[in-house]
């Protein structure tokens, strides 16, 4: 054999296993890159290795006026013309409803717009309109919307939804007062109410199909009248349609708790029971569902992220979900990042957290403390700054 020859056989060898290398080396390579990727998305049920974007807490904030006691809320919102926080809590009533305090018996102011920085009240509105104020919206032009859920023992107020101009004036009421009921434009127990982009009027009804779990409960709530549905009104509060029954088909729910829209005039829905976002156009045709966010309670979009409040998590109704803030990009079923909650000995692995959120425009994230979580951050209202 020629020399040249040899040569050539040797370097073909040399090239051959330098090639298996290479794609052995650069295969091991990739598996450690997907590996690391894995790791560094974090778990979305527990938490663990997610980032928390906003880890500054502050306990109890917001002022109170001298003399009350903070009570329980679910709702709070960012006025879209200031940046500053509108939220309430529920006169001073440790429940989520149904006494023994509530803001008939004891008719104090509950709706608070804050400074957002100082937590200094601005405002302080609805004395001697509510029972137990439940959902709050800011519309686009201040006005401040609130959703009434329970009603009172005289059967006078409650079951409403209430419109109020930014001094406190009350424009706009809609359902029968004290009347709870499933005829069209009647409520019973409204969760939320939001206003869609041509002004209609969209409120969350029915509160009590989270607790049905099974399919005889479901077929026992229909029977009574029970709602869980989404009802739509003009800008003048005429009664338009509404959608939904209890049920767990998309389009029904078991408790929609928190309604808003999306720039791109899409109406999501907290469809907390069955532990997920529904998402319709706005006459109630569906699009489509988001799961990864857990048993949501109330929601929030800034730009094109989804903040997801997890407040009801617990070890029977939602095993090893953790509660807290989950974090994702709008258009995906993905979470990136979490704000972890409270710790509670009788939730271990879970914790408590709030039941509304709310962003600024900072990226400062606040919570409206709901009865599960309002001993554990001792106040009505916690702050999670990025600073």
């Amino acid at each position: 054999m020629s020399l040249s020859r040899i040569l050539g056989l040797a370097l073909g060898v040399c090239v051959a296993f330098l090639m298996a290398w290479d794609t052995g080396t650069s295969a091991q390579t990739r598996v450690a890159g997907a590996t690391a990727q894995r790791a560094a998305v974090g778990n979305p049920i527990t938490g663990v290795g997610l980032p928390n974007p906003a880890p500054n807490v502050t306990k109890n904030w917001g002022e109170l006026p001298a003399g009350r006691k903070w009570g329980t809320s679910a709702g709070i919102d960012i006025d879209p013309k200031d940046g500053h926080v509108w939220a309430y809590e529920r006169c001073g009533a440790g429940t989520a409803g149904g006494g023994p305090v509530d803001c008939d018996n004891n008719p104090v102011d509950p709706v608070f717009k804050f400074d957002r920085r100082s937590g200094k009240v601005l405002a302080n509105i609805g004395k001697g309109v509510m029972v137990t104020p439940h959902g709050i919206h800011v519309d686009r032009d201040g006005n401040v919307w609130i959703a009434d859920f329970a009603g009172n023992k005289d059967g006078t107020k409650g079951h409403q939804v209430h419109k109020f101009s930014p001094k406190g004036e009350k424009l706009l009421s809609l359902g029968i007062a004290g009347k709870p009921g499933n005829a069209d434009g009647q409520f019973n127990q409204p969760n939320d109410v939001v206003v869609g982009p041509d002004g209609s009027i969209y409120v969350a009804d029915g509160h009590d199909g989270q607790g049905m779990t099974t399919n005889a409960a479901i077929a026992e709530g229909l029977k009574r009248g029970a709602t869980a549905r989404i009802s739509k009104f003009t800008a003048d509060g005429k009664f338009i349609k509404s959608w939904g029954k209890l049920g767990v088909r998309h389009g029904e729910f078991r408790t929609p708790h928190a309604l808003v829209f999306d720039a791109r005039g899409r109406l999501w829905v907290a469809d907390r029971g069955n532990h997920r976002l529904e998402i319709f156009d706005q006459e109630g045709t569906y699009l489509e569902s988001r799961y990864a966010y857990g048993r949501i309670s109330g929601f929030f979009i800034k730009g094109d992220l989804l903040y997801a409040i997890d407040s009801e998590s617990g070890p029977l109704n939602h095993p090893n979900w953790r509660d807290g803030v989950r974090i994702g990009p709008l258009d995906e079923d993905r979470i990136t990042a979490f704000i972890p909650p409270f710790e509670r000995e009788d939730r271990v692995y879970q914790g408590t957290a709030g039941e509304g959120v709310a962003v600024d425009a900072d990226g400062n994230v606040y919570a409206a403390e709901g009865p599960n979580s309002l001993n554990q951050a001792g106040g009505a209202f916690t702050k999670y700054s990025v600073k």
